[in-house]
Protein backbone atom coordinates (compact mmCIF):
# COMPACT_ATOMS: atom_id res chain seq x y z
CA UNK A 1 0.00 0.00 0.00
CA UNK A 2 1.34 3.33 -1.27
CA UNK A 3 1.59 6.23 0.25
CA UNK A 4 -0.82 8.70 -1.74
CA UNK A 5 -0.70 12.11 0.80
CA UNK A 6 0.54 12.59 4.36
CA UNK A 7 -1.91 13.96 6.34
CA UNK A 8 0.66 14.42 9.24
CA UNK A 9 3.05 12.27 11.41
CA UNK A 10 0.19 9.71 12.39
CA UNK A 11 -2.24 9.52 9.25
CA UNK A 12 -1.97 9.01 5.99
CA UNK A 13 -4.00 8.68 2.70
CA UNK A 14 -3.52 5.73 0.43
CA UNK A 15 -5.80 3.46 -2.06
CA UNK A 16 -6.44 0.19 -0.98
CA UNK A 17 -7.41 -3.30 -3.62
CA UNK A 18 -10.19 -1.38 -4.75
CA UNK A 19 -9.08 1.55 -5.65
CA UNK A 20 -10.83 3.32 -2.47
CA UNK A 21 -9.30 6.05 -1.10
CA UNK A 22 -9.07 5.20 2.81
CA UNK A 23 -7.28 7.23 5.71
CA UNK A 24 -4.46 5.23 7.18
CA UNK A 25 -3.69 5.52 11.19
CA UNK A 26 -0.71 4.55 13.21
CA UNK A 27 1.93 6.28 15.44
CA UNK A 28 4.86 7.86 13.31
CA UNK A 29 3.31 6.09 9.95
CA UNK A 30 3.99 9.33 7.92
CA UNK A 31 6.97 10.48 9.97
CA UNK A 32 9.64 11.59 7.18
CA UNK A 33 8.00 9.99 4.58
CA UNK A 34 6.58 11.02 0.84
CA UNK A 35 3.88 10.70 -1.13
CA UNK A 36 4.20 7.14 -3.62
CA UNK A 37 6.33 5.58 -0.70
CA UNK A 38 5.02 2.07 0.87
CA UNK A 39 3.54 2.63 3.94
CA UNK A 40 5.04 0.47 6.91
CA UNK A 41 2.61 -1.97 7.73
CA UNK A 42 3.89 -2.99 11.13
CA UNK A 43 2.72 0.59 12.10
CA UNK A 44 -0.44 0.16 10.84
CA UNK A 45 -3.29 0.63 14.11
CA UNK A 46 -6.38 0.91 11.91
CA UNK A 47 -7.53 1.52 8.36
CA UNK A 48 -10.53 4.20 7.80
CA UNK A 49 -12.65 2.92 4.92
CA UNK A 50 -15.71 5.64 4.39
CA UNK A 51 -18.23 5.18 2.24
CA UNK A 52 -17.51 8.37 -0.22
CA UNK A 53 -15.47 10.28 -1.06
CA UNK A 54 -16.85 13.33 0.56
CA UNK A 55 -16.61 11.33 3.78
CA UNK A 56 -13.59 10.42 3.39
CA UNK A 57 -12.22 14.03 2.46
CA UNK A 58 -14.21 15.48 5.85
CA UNK A 59 -12.33 12.57 7.91
CA UNK A 60 -8.63 13.89 6.60
CA UNK A 61 -9.51 17.54 7.36
CA UNK A 62 -10.99 16.43 10.83
CA UNK A 63 -7.77 14.10 11.41
CA UNK A 64 -4.86 17.03 9.92
CA UNK A 65 -4.92 18.88 13.28
CA UNK A 66 -6.55 15.92 15.51
CA UNK A 67 -4.25 14.67 18.33
CA UNK A 68 -3.40 10.81 17.67
CA UNK A 69 -4.79 9.82 21.61
CA UNK A 70 -8.05 11.38 20.68
CA UNK A 71 -8.64 9.44 17.56
CA UNK A 72 -7.12 6.29 19.06
CA UNK A 73 -9.49 6.75 21.70
CA UNK A 74 -12.79 7.54 19.78
CA UNK A 75 -11.64 4.27 17.60
CA UNK A 76 -11.31 2.06 20.85
CA UNK A 77 -14.79 3.16 21.95
CA UNK A 78 -16.47 2.24 18.37
CA UNK A 79 -15.16 -1.06 18.62
CA UNK A 80 -16.36 -1.74 21.82
CA UNK A 81 -19.51 -0.72 20.71
CA UNK A 82 -19.89 -3.00 18.29
CA UNK A 83 -18.75 -5.33 20.41
CA UNK A 84 -21.05 -4.74 23.09
CA UNK A 85 -24.41 -3.57 20.77
CA UNK A 86 -23.42 -6.17 18.12
CA UNK A 87 -24.75 -4.19 15.52
CA UNK A 88 -22.69 -2.31 13.00
CA UNK A 89 -22.75 1.65 13.60
CA UNK A 90 -22.60 4.17 10.79
CA UNK A 91 -19.43 4.44 9.74
CA UNK A 92 -19.43 8.36 10.28
CA UNK A 93 -19.34 7.88 13.87
CA UNK A 94 -15.56 8.25 13.89
CA UNK A 95 -16.20 12.00 12.38
CA UNK A 96 -18.81 12.89 15.18
CA UNK A 97 -17.34 11.09 17.96
CA UNK A 98 -13.89 11.71 17.73
CA UNK A 99 -14.74 15.91 17.01
CA UNK A 100 -16.83 15.32 20.29
CA UNK A 101 -14.27 13.75 22.47
CA UNK A 102 -11.53 16.19 20.86
CA UNK A 103 -13.76 19.46 21.72
CA UNK A 104 -15.14 17.90 25.56
CA UNK A 105 -11.20 17.42 26.31
CA UNK A 106 -10.45 21.25 25.05
CA UNK A 107 -13.78 22.45 27.40
CA UNK A 108 -12.76 20.57 30.55
CA UNK A 109 -9.24 21.39 29.98
CA UNK A 110 -10.63 25.73 29.98
CA UNK A 111 -12.34 24.65 33.07
CA UNK A 112 -16.02 24.62 31.41
CA UNK A 113 -18.94 23.53 33.56
CA UNK A 114 -20.52 19.95 31.97
CA UNK A 115 -24.51 19.91 31.66
CA UNK A 116 -26.56 17.59 30.01
CA UNK A 117 -30.25 18.15 31.07
CA UNK A 118 -31.01 14.47 29.62
CA UNK A 119 -28.72 12.77 32.20
CA UNK A 120 -31.08 10.17 33.50
CA UNK A 121 -33.04 9.77 31.11
CA UNK A 122 -30.42 8.55 28.80
CA UNK A 123 -29.14 5.93 31.99
CA UNK A 124 -32.88 4.95 32.17
CA UNK A 125 -33.47 4.28 28.25
CA UNK A 126 -30.54 3.68 26.67
CA UNK A 127 -28.43 1.48 29.35
CA UNK A 128 -26.52 -0.34 26.83
CA UNK A 129 -25.38 2.97 24.92
CA UNK A 130 -24.70 4.45 28.88
CA UNK A 131 -22.54 1.49 29.17
CA UNK A 132 -20.26 2.50 26.26
CA UNK A 133 -20.07 6.06 27.47
CA UNK A 134 -18.90 4.85 30.75
CA UNK A 135 -16.48 2.49 29.39
CA UNK A 136 -15.62 5.71 27.13
CA UNK A 137 -14.66 8.09 29.78
CA UNK A 138 -12.25 5.20 30.84
CA UNK A 139 -11.07 5.22 27.79
CA UNK A 140 -10.23 8.35 27.44
CA UNK A 141 -8.70 8.66 30.81
CA UNK A 142 -6.43 5.98 29.82
CA UNK A 143 -5.49 7.57 26.83
CA UNK A 144 -5.11 11.05 27.89
CA UNK A 145 -5.59 11.52 31.42
CA UNK A 146 -8.38 13.76 31.13
CA UNK A 147 -11.08 12.06 33.20
CA UNK A 148 -14.26 13.74 31.62
CA UNK A 149 -17.42 13.65 34.07
CA UNK A 150 -20.68 11.63 33.62
CA UNK A 151 -23.03 14.36 31.87
CA UNK A 152 -19.91 13.11 29.00
CA UNK A 153 -21.03 10.04 28.75
CA UNK A 154 -24.54 10.45 28.12
CA UNK A 155 -23.05 12.52 25.10
CA UNK A 156 -21.39 9.91 24.14
CA UNK A 157 -24.18 7.25 24.33
CA UNK A 158 -26.10 9.69 22.29
CA UNK A 159 -23.39 9.80 19.57
CA UNK A 160 -23.45 6.00 19.82
CA UNK A 161 -27.45 5.82 19.34
CA UNK A 162 -27.13 7.93 16.20
CA UNK A 163 -24.25 5.61 14.53
CA UNK A 164 -27.12 3.10 15.43
CA UNK A 165 -30.41 4.45 13.91
CA UNK A 166 -28.65 6.16 10.95
CA UNK A 167 -29.59 9.40 12.08
CA UNK A 168 -28.78 12.90 13.78
CA UNK A 169 -28.31 14.20 17.33
CA UNK A 170 -31.87 15.90 16.91
CA UNK A 171 -33.84 12.77 16.39
CA UNK A 172 -31.63 11.14 19.20
CA UNK A 173 -32.73 13.85 21.60
CA UNK A 174 -36.26 14.90 20.19
CA UNK A 175 -36.53 10.20 20.88
CA UNK A 176 -35.72 10.67 24.29
CA UNK A 177 -38.13 13.46 24.91
CA UNK A 178 -40.61 11.99 23.45
CA UNK A 179 -40.03 9.08 25.78
CA UNK A 180 -39.85 11.32 28.71
CA UNK A 181 -42.91 12.96 27.86
CA UNK A 182 -44.93 10.05 27.46
CA UNK A 183 -43.46 8.59 30.51
CA UNK A 184 -44.68 11.85 32.64
CA UNK A 185 -47.88 11.82 31.03
CA UNK A 186 -48.45 8.48 32.63
CA UNK A 187 -47.52 9.20 36.41
CA UNK A 188 -49.21 12.15 36.36
CA UNK A 189 -52.95 10.52 35.09
CA UNK A 190 -52.51 7.69 37.31
CA UNK A 191 -50.57 9.63 40.23
CA UNK A 192 -48.27 6.55 40.92
CA UNK A 193 -44.36 5.90 40.94
CA UNK A 194 -44.05 4.07 38.15
CA UNK A 195 -42.09 0.89 39.19
CA UNK A 196 -38.55 0.97 36.69
CA UNK A 197 -37.22 -2.37 37.90
CA UNK A 198 -40.56 -4.07 36.71
CA UNK A 199 -40.58 -6.64 33.37
CA UNK A 200 -43.50 -4.58 32.06
CA UNK A 201 -41.64 -1.04 32.38
CA UNK A 202 -38.79 -2.33 30.58
CA UNK A 203 -41.23 -3.94 28.09
CA UNK A 204 -43.25 -0.48 27.97
CA UNK A 205 -39.51 1.47 27.02
CA UNK A 206 -39.01 -0.68 24.13
CA UNK A 207 -41.86 -0.09 22.78
CA UNK A 208 -41.69 3.35 23.35
CA UNK A 209 -38.18 3.30 21.36
CA UNK A 210 -39.56 2.02 18.66
CA UNK A 211 -42.82 4.14 18.97
CA UNK A 212 -40.41 7.26 18.48
CA UNK A 213 -38.80 5.70 15.20
CA UNK A 214 -41.84 4.61 13.65
CA UNK A 215 -43.59 8.18 13.95
CA UNK A 216 -40.31 10.35 13.71
CA UNK A 217 -39.00 8.56 10.90
CA UNK A 218 -42.16 8.25 9.32
CA UNK A 219 -41.98 3.93 9.12
CA UNK A 220 -44.70 1.59 8.29
CA UNK A 221 -47.18 1.68 11.07
CA UNK A 222 -48.20 -1.84 12.27
CA UNK A 223 -50.78 -4.11 11.65
CA UNK A 224 -54.41 -3.46 12.91
CA UNK A 225 -56.19 -5.85 14.48
CA UNK A 226 -60.37 -4.13 14.10
CA UNK A 227 -61.92 -6.31 17.03
CA UNK A 228 -59.04 -6.33 19.17
CA UNK A 229 -58.90 -2.74 19.20
CA UNK A 230 -62.73 -2.52 20.13
CA UNK A 231 -61.96 -4.65 23.15
CA UNK A 232 -58.97 -2.78 24.08
CA UNK A 233 -60.59 0.78 24.21
CA UNK A 234 -63.65 -0.86 26.07
CA UNK A 235 -62.08 -2.75 28.22
CA UNK A 236 -59.48 -0.90 29.51
CA UNK A 237 -61.03 2.45 29.15
CA UNK A 238 -58.90 4.22 31.61
CA UNK A 239 -55.80 3.63 30.02
CA UNK A 240 -57.28 4.23 27.18
CA UNK A 241 -58.15 7.74 28.08
CA UNK A 242 -54.22 7.93 29.33
CA UNK A 243 -53.11 7.01 25.75
CA UNK A 244 -55.46 9.54 24.39
CA UNK A 245 -53.51 12.59 26.79
CA UNK A 246 -50.31 11.21 24.48
CA UNK A 247 -52.18 11.14 20.71
CA UNK A 248 -53.03 15.20 22.22
CA UNK A 249 -49.01 15.57 23.20
CA UNK A 250 -47.99 14.09 19.98
CA UNK A 251 -50.02 15.97 18.16
CA UNK A 252 -48.96 19.76 19.58
CA UNK A 253 -45.60 18.55 20.53
CA UNK A 254 -44.17 16.68 16.98
CA UNK A 255 -47.49 17.42 14.73
CA UNK A 256 -47.58 13.55 14.59
CA UNK A 257 -51.03 12.07 14.30
CA UNK A 258 -51.45 8.94 16.42
CA UNK A 259 -53.35 5.62 14.29
CA UNK A 260 -55.78 3.62 16.30
CA UNK A 261 -53.22 0.77 16.13
CA UNK A 262 -50.62 2.18 17.76
CA UNK A 263 -53.54 3.62 20.31
CA UNK A 264 -54.08 0.12 20.93
CA UNK A 265 -51.01 -0.76 21.87
CA UNK A 266 -49.75 1.81 24.05
CA UNK A 267 -53.21 1.01 26.15
CA UNK A 268 -52.48 -2.38 26.58
CA UNK A 269 -48.57 -1.23 27.81
CA UNK A 270 -50.22 1.41 29.90
CA UNK A 271 -52.92 -0.58 31.57
CA UNK A 272 -49.87 -3.15 32.34
CA UNK A 273 -47.38 -1.06 33.95
CA UNK A 274 -50.25 0.37 36.41
CA UNK A 275 -51.96 -2.35 37.84
CA UNK A 276 -50.57 -3.40 41.17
Amino acid sequence: MLIQKIINNNIVSSYDEKGREVVVMGRGIGFMKKPDQEIDHEKIEKIFIMDNQSEADQLKKLFTDMPLEHIQASNEIIQYADKILNKELNKTIILTLTDHISFAIERFRQGQIFYNALLWEIKRFYQKEFAVGVRALEIIFEKTGVKLPEEEAASIAMHVLNAELNTDMSYAMDMTKMIQGILSIVRYSYKININEDSLYYERFVTHLKFFAQRNLLGMKEPDKDEDLYDMVKKQYATAYKCAEKVKSFMEKEYDIMVPEDEMMYLTIHIKRITTP
